[in-house]
């Protein structure tokens, strides 16, 4: 007999008639995707990888600011700064990366558990340089 009401195995085939609602907690809590995930192990490996183990002095001073992963985790854009923020020292910057990256994709892979490596490109974060431009405008006006 499997008409309205019946159980099959304890579970219930009437309708609900109230909805479900989340955990009070759970409700604001935003789920992340894979690729964020993954991009947020890259990024804490590539921080480890930097300060323990390339001895690049290209890269001293240089700290990565972000990682966005492609939903398919095929393609990695990594994003860094340095401290001087010079054009010279982005240059120097990127070509130390270009230098290290043989060296960064094989440790990656050692740390990360995925099928396919992404492939990775390192983009200067102009972020932290438009924010200091934004705030010496600041104080100039005030002045």
């Amino acid at each position: 007999m499997r008409g309205e009401g019946s159980e099959v195995r304890g579970l219930s085939l009437a309708s609900n008639p109230e909805p479900r609602t989340p955990h009070p907690e759970r409700r604001d809590m935003r789920s992340f995707t894979r690729a964020e995930r993954v991009g947020g192990e890259i990024r804490r490996i590539l921080s480890d990888i930097l300060r323990k183990s390339v001895k690049d002095p290209r890269l001293e001073m240089t700290v990565i600011t972000g990682v966005d992963v492609s939903s398919d985790l095929k393609n990695a854009r990594v994003y860094f700064s340095t401290s001087a923020g010079t054009g010279a020292s982005r240059q120097e910057a990127s070509e130390g990366f270009q230098s290290a990256l043989g060296y960064i994709k094989r440790t990656l892979s050692q740390e990360l558990a995925l099928r396919y490596m992404p492939q990775i490109r390192f983009f200067y974060d102009e972020s932290f340089d438009y924010g200091s431009r934004i705030d010496t405008l600041l104080r100039e006006s005030e002045k």
